[in-house]
């Protein structure tokens, strides 16, 4: 990952001032939330996508700095939502902002996110990328909804589940490097191309944050382990789990999941049984399929270091530990 970044080092550090500039506001709460949530980290893989497909196209502009400060905006805006929704205490290994705040404050500022975003957007003047970010948000609030109607859902299957992580997930990363796309004046079909790999990817992207919910550390991933679990969200891991066990442990699943409050021995025996029917593994190569069909997107593309870069991103996807 960092030589992934290492490429797009000075536009990075020209995204993160725009952050700086983008988060001045006359109510000092809105600033002090914003800035903590920037502050706390993350890989700013959506920017870097951004960043690197219009490196990709040729784009010599400076535009896809403030684009990419844009992208990243809206993905913390529906990271402040996120938390609110599903109770969450940690957001990358630090006390989220609704802990710290209260939920009020923390859709709130959200909400000021989403709104600055577009405010940016007229201000840059560019119809595409404004209307395809606006889809893309559009997309996102579905697929949330779409998420929230299929909570607790033991019939769910994999290709609902899927669709329901395109919307959610998957729309913003593929927006990323369509916005790159745009920037750079390309083809329809080199736009779509690189729409396509970064749909795919951001479907992995969630596979792999799905599969860590159940295996990973909350030291390592940075928030809640089994919080998917216990807020009745049916993932891929246990999606199979359910197609391949007995009656008489889909029963247990069930009750389990019924339960007002999750036990760690609750969440032990969906792990047992989640290895046993190997969730994981089935997930994980899930993931690496749509990986692998991602890096062929870009064949349309000469060879080069940016194209080498995005293609090492996708790799980094599978091997991700928060």
């Amino acid at each position: 990952m960092e030589a992934v970044l290492a490429i797009i080092e000075e536009d990075l550090k020209n995204v993160e001032l725009q952050f700086i500039k983008y988060l001045q506001s006359d109510v000092p709460l809105i600033s002090k939330i914003a800035e903590y949530v920037f502050s706390s980290g993350g890989k700013r893989i959506r920017p870097a996508l951004l960043l690197l497909s219009a490196r990709l196209c040729n784009y010599n502009g400076n535009r896809h700095v403030p684009f990419a400060s844009v992208i990243e905006f809206i993905h913390t805006a529906t990271l402040l939502h996120d938390d609110v929704i599903d109770k969450a205490q940690l957001r990358r290994g630090i006390a989220s902002a609704n802990t710290l705040w209260g939920n009020e404050a923390s859709v709130l500022v959200g909400d000021y996110l989403f709104s600055k975003s577009f405010s940016i957007m007229v201000d840059e003047g560019n119809l595409d990328l404004l209307r395809a970010l606006s889809n893309a948000t559009t997309t996102i609030a579905e697929g949330e909804v779409l998420q929230l109607v299929s909570m607790n859902n033991l019939h769910i299957t994999q290709d609902h589940y899927i669709e329901v992580i395109k919307n959610k997930t998957a729309i913003l990363l593929a927006t990323a490097c369509q916005a790159g796309a745009i920037l750079g004046m390309v083809s329809a079909e080199f736009e779509t191309a690189l729409q396509n790999f970064g749909l795919e990817l951001g479907i992995a992207f969630q596979l792999i944050d799905d599969t860590l919910d159940y295996v990973s550390s909350e030291e390592k991933f940075g928030k809640s382990i089994g919080h998917d679990l216990k807020e009745g969200k049916i993932t891929l891991p246990l999606i199979h789990t359910l197609k391949n066990c007995s009656p008489v442990e889909r029963a247990e699943i069930a009750t389990i999941l019924d339960k007002d409050t999750l036990l760690k021995a609750d969440f032990d025996r969906v792990i047992g049984l989640v290895q046993e029917y190997g969730g994981i593994e089935y997930s994980i190569e899930i993931a690496r399929d749509y990986i692998s069909s991602s890096k062929t997107r870009l064949n349309v593309f000469i060879d080069s270091s940016e194209k080498t870069a995005l293609c090492n991103l996708a790799d980094y996807i599978l091997t991700r530990q928060r």
